[in-house]
């Protein structure tokens, strides 16, 4: 029974991706619904979106984005234009309904004054903090010693301290960042939740591929945002060790996502001569991701060791887990938290020991099955979002006083069914022979031996 009659309305604001895209949000707008609560959400929009949406309960309220950002005013321009766009949507939400909650989701670290004009109505502010601007400012543009990067750092470093400061509650997406919020934000450990981004592995699970890779060949997969911090030019200069230095001319790299990098990475693909071993497929979906996934070999995670990827928990990671894909990665301080023992890591930065690794996957199929094997238990076991999301409800139950009973994430008939939605087969995960024999095929050949 719940404390309050009254369903309390949650505001998210998303600048970084549209919604539903940004998978973490949407699991958090789902996980809301599910227990009552009303959900809406401001954010750009993506590619032929409308400017309103009612999806799965949700109403999402979306303005068009500002023009990619380049130089310091054009991200000045991008982040007041994203403000007064999100400002002004959040009158047409209050017009049409009373909010209770504003959570902010960073990057930027620019809505705590939006939350402070709110808070005279009654609002509280959440902070859903998903990176650490400073360390992505030094990450994309080295240590600031002096003039106007120095005070562009030191603005972002203020910009943080006032987010933190406004937020009545702060969810972390580790433990990494939660200490940033307890030593720069100078938040107490009882206003700090960990909620890590772990994947909904019910629904997010192997498939038998629709267009299978070729026998004889082998597919590698890169699925993330391609910015300038990402690394994903690291990717091509593995393919290109592999294929013209090595002679492995079998190998194919699929780069699933999209990001300012993107027409660089391209234009670099063509000028290593990888056209015909390398293809971008942009802005991806579910569909999409569990069909690029399910027929790849192995996956890769090239981020560098940069002050903001050390400690940030990278969703790919635990998406290519899910999907019993054997991975190789720069060794980085959260992505072991994730990956523990199921990941090949090797120096960050070492081109020839990242080729080295994926021809140790290569060469060794059964390797890749036991990895891929045990990266789906513990992804399974230690990352699944559902623990997450009793987590991150506990965090709007308390500043409410609104409780229901229920799951966060309530089973649902597709949890168990042998199709997933587009009617391709999943993978019998508890038959061990087959499950088997697919992390070594994983292609028409696993699913017709059981035919």
């Amino acid at each position: 029974m719940s404390r309050k009659k009254t369903s309390p309305h949650v505001l998210i604001i998303v600048q970084n991706l549209p919604v539903p895209l940004d998978r973490r949000v949407w699991l958090e707008c789902q996980a809301l619904i599910a227990r009552g609560y009303r959900v809406s959400v401001i954010c750009p929009k993506g590619p032929g979106d409308p400017a309103r949406q009612h999806i799965d309960g949700v109403d999402i309220y979306k303005y068009p984005p500002a023009p990619e950002a380049k130089g310091l005013l054009g991200f000045v321009w991008e982040f007041a234009y994203s403000w007064i766009r999100t400002a002004l949507l959040s009158l047409t939400v209050r017009r049409n309904r009373r909010f209770d909650i504003i959570q902010a989701c960073n990057p930027p670290d620019t809505y705590w004054l939006l939350a402070l004009l709110w808070r005279a109505s009654g609002v509280k502010f959440v902070f859903d903090h998903h990176d650490l601007n400073p360390e992505l400012f030094i990450s994309r543009f080295g240590e600031p010693r002096g003039g106007l990067k120095a005070l562009e750092y030191r603005g972002l470093l203020w910009l943080e301290r006032r987010t933190f400061r406004a937020a009545h509650r702060v969810i972390s997406t580790n433990e990494s960042y939660k200490a940033v919020a307890l030593r720069r934000g100078r938040r107490s450990p009882d206003e700090v939740t960990v909620v890590r981004s772990g994947p909904d592995t019910r629904r997010m699970r192997p498939i038998y591929p629709d267009n299978p890779r070729p026998a004889d060949s082998i597919n590698l997969v890169y699925l993330g945002i391609m910015g300038p911090q990402d690394g994903v030019d690291q990717v091509l200069l593995v393919v290109d060790e592999l294929v013209h230095r090595r002679g492995r001319d079998n190998v194919t790299a699929t780069l699933l996502g999209f990001g300012d990098c993107f027409e660089d990475l391209t234009r670099q693909a063509t000028a290593l001569g990888l056209d015909e071993h390398v293809t971008f497929t942009g802005r991806v979906d579910k569909v999409a991701i569990a069909e690029h996934l399910s027929r790849a070999d192995i996956g890769l995670c090239p981020d560098l060791k940069t002050p903001l990827n050390d400690v940030s928990t990278m969703n790919k990671t635990m998406e290519y887990m899910a999907y019993g894909l054997p991975a190789v990665s720069f060794d980085l301080v959260e992505t072991r938290v994730s990956g523990g023992d199921t990941l090949l890591y090797v120096p960050s930065g070492d081109i020839a020991a990242f080729a080295d690794a994926v021809e140790t996957l290569i060469d060794d199929p059964a390797l890749r099955a036991e990895l891929g094997r045990k990266a789906r238990t513990r992804v399974a076991t230690l990352m699944d979002w559902r623990p997450q999301a009793e987590a991150y409800i506990s965090v709007f139950d308390e500043l409410s006083g609104y409780s229901t009973p229920g799951h966060p994430v309530p089973p649902t008939a597709a949890d168990t069914a042998d199709t997933d939605p587009e009617g391709r087969r999943y993978v019998d995960l508890d038959d061990t022979d087959e499950f088997d024999r697919y992390l070594t095929e994983r292609s028409a050949g696993a699913e017709r031996s059981t035919r």
